[in-house]
């Protein structure tokens, strides 16, 4: 499973890369809008620290708009991905940059219906927002399995998984069980994944126990 960070914080951007746990980068507006940083600057600036795919969001919603602002972000740098809203319209505009050989991230997916539409229009990942699922009292895993087992019936659907709106670390490890290509999460969460209490009162232990020797292995 690859793990994407869902943020525009450079510095935890830049610390879980040296990690080897990032594999790209997903924004969106609202994301932007908070840091009160450039769009392009930081799109750019993530994607000299980050080689695998970093989304970035157009703001039209007609589909020629879409594809006019999905090729000036696309020039930005060669693994920026363009994400589109799941509407008629953006899966126009899906198709037309997939036949320009640009990276596509299709967001806002609520149904298993809608991620089917987006793989048959090329969609190099689809992005079902499990979290605001579980807000509204349903399960987003439910949808996680069912797009699961519909791209696997068919194998020339090469569309990636990637599951968005992920809130704790429950999240992950029920994406990964099912069979989700990618997760999103923010760096919070993705700290979570390394922490368990008898992890840490282990090592202390080890440590207490260490110094009772009096020993030194440098």
């Amino acid at each position: 499973m690859k793990f994407f960070i869902d943020s525009v914080d450079i510095q935890a951007i830049k610390k879980f890369t040296l990690s080897g746990m990032v594999d790209g980068v997903t924004t969106n507006p609202s994301i932007i809008a908070k840091s009160g940083k450039d769009f392009k600057e930081v799109i750019r600036e993530i994607c000299e620290i980050v080689p695998g795919p970093v989304s970035a969001e157009v703001t039209a919603t007609e589909a020629k708009l879409m594809v006019e602002e999905g090729l000036i972000l696309s020039k930005i740098a060669k693994n920026v991905t363009i994400k589109v809203p799941l509407t008629w319209d953006g899966l126009k505009a899906c198709r037309t940059l997939r036949n320009d050989d640009v990276l596509v991230n299709v967001t806002l997916c609520f149904s298993a219906s809608q991620a089917l539409l987006a793989a048959k229009a090329g969609a190099t990942f689809i992005s079902p927002f499990v979290g605001r699922l579980d807000d509204i009292g349903l399960n987003g895993m439910d949808l996680i399995s069912d797009i699961c087992e519909i791209y696997t019936n068919y194998p020339n659907l090469n569309t990636e998984i990637l599951v968005a709106s992920i809130r704790n670390t429950n999240h992950v490890i029920d994406a990964a069980k099912i069979g989700a290509d990618v997760v999103t999460l923010p760096p919070n969460v993705l700290k979570q994944l390394i922490s368990h209490p008898l992890t840490d009162n282990g090592l202390k232990a080890f440590l207490d126990d260490w110094k009772l020797t009096g020993q030194s292995i440098t």
